[in-house]
């Protein structure tokens, strides 16, 4: 094994321990470490799936001068930066998120959120993903308009060949968000306009795409976990495993154990480091069926509350699971990228 020498090694080395660095680990180099000994600390086997082009850098026990670029250490599995709460300032979002070592998944919420996401991921290349879905609050016309993912209120209806089509774009990883949200529908929207049954039937429409284009599902629940549960099921056997994700997971621990056996990970983002009613499910989860979000915009992290949430914020979310957990941050590093990785084929 030779020393770490020569400017394109100390470059490379410099890049990839910062960025541990930036994420909270505490890695540091030893006074005349080689190359070989400091890469097995920092990424011992168990670490091995976030290191895509690391390997064939290193000849000889020595990194190959000039030939490593930054890595993707960490998936952001939900976020929404192609919201025109980005318009002004995307370019810079996006690499504040790849010098922290954050690749993202861009989730859409009807057809144009979509059609943008794909938009976006075409446009930053490597580390960035998209899907397409339709969000179960867009079918209410009277919800509530949110400027930071709509400029105008845009009501569109569910148009399955559209997104039929959306799906196979090869930037598409997933299908959704989709789902229930019960949290605005109120006695009239129930019993008259009958929301909850129509946001059923183009939720089972999006979990009939999933298993028709063989992508897997982003499911948003709020105030239905009965339900979801309930639906599932009768479907999950035609889904590809894993089945998906339940991003923002908000439910009990029995929902958590059900909705895991049906072959879905659970998505945690910036809730958990101010609120405690989810400490019980993240210790309890396997750390094999978490994956980490931000949601961005919403719902930014301590120690970032009351600002517009964003990508490179992930590494509070990691580090708040590392603490409930009792366990590195890198092995939640690790873990996390490993199961979105599997999730999503990427």
């Amino acid at each position: 094994m030779g020393v770490i020498r020569g400017l394109g090694e100390a470059v490379a080395y410099k890049e990839h321990v910062g960025s541990m660095h930036r994420l909270g680990l505490e890695m540091r180099p030893e006074e005349g470490d080689c190359v070989g000994n400091v890469f097995q600390r920092l990424y011992h086997p168990a670490h091995l799936l976030v290191m895509d082009g690391l390997l064939p850098g290193i000849v000889n026990g020595s990194i190959a001068p000039l030939v490593m670029q930054k890595q993707t250490i960490i998936i952001d599995s939900h976020a929404h930066i192609q919201f025109p709460a980005y318009d002004e300032d995307r370019d810079a979002v996006v690499s504040r998120a790849r010098d922290a070592g954050v690749g993202m998944v861009n989730v859409g919420t009807q057809a144009s959120t979509s059609r943008l996401a794909i938009k976006v991921a075409e446009r930053y290349g490597e580390g960035l993903w998209a899907t397409a879905g339709f969000h179960p609050s867009h079918l209410n016309t009277e919800t509530h308009h949110d400027p930071w993912e709509l400029e105008t209120k845009n009501q569109e209806t569910f148009d399955l060949d559209a997104f039929r089509k959306l799906a196979r774009h090869p930037k598409v990883v997933a299908i959704g968000e989709c789902g229930l949200d019960y949290y605005r529908v109120n006695s009239k929207q129930r019993t008259v306009n009958k929301i909850e049954e129509k946001q059923r039937e183009i939720f089972l429409a999006q979990v009939e795409l999933s298993e028709e284009v063989k992508k897997p599902l982003i499911i948003h629940c709020r105030r239905a976990f009965e339900n979801l549960i309930t639906l599932l099921p009768a479907h999950c056997s035609l889904l590809t495993a894993p089945a998906g994700v339940v991003h923002f997971f908000s439910g009990s621990w029995d929902d958590a154990k059900h909705l895991m056996d049906l072959g879905f990970f659970l998505g945690f983002g910036g809730v958990i480091t101010l609120a405690h009613e989810y400490d019980e499910v993240v210790r309890r989860a396997p750390l094999d069926r978490i994956l980490v979000e931000t949601d961005a915009p919403y719902v930014a992290p301590v120690p970032y509350r009351g600002k517009r949430n964003e990508p490179a914020y992930i590494v509070e979310v990691v580090k708040k699971i590392a603490e409930l957990k009792g366990i590195g941050t890198d092995e939640v590093v690790a873990a996390t990228t490993a199961n979105a990785k599997q999730l999503f084929g990427i």
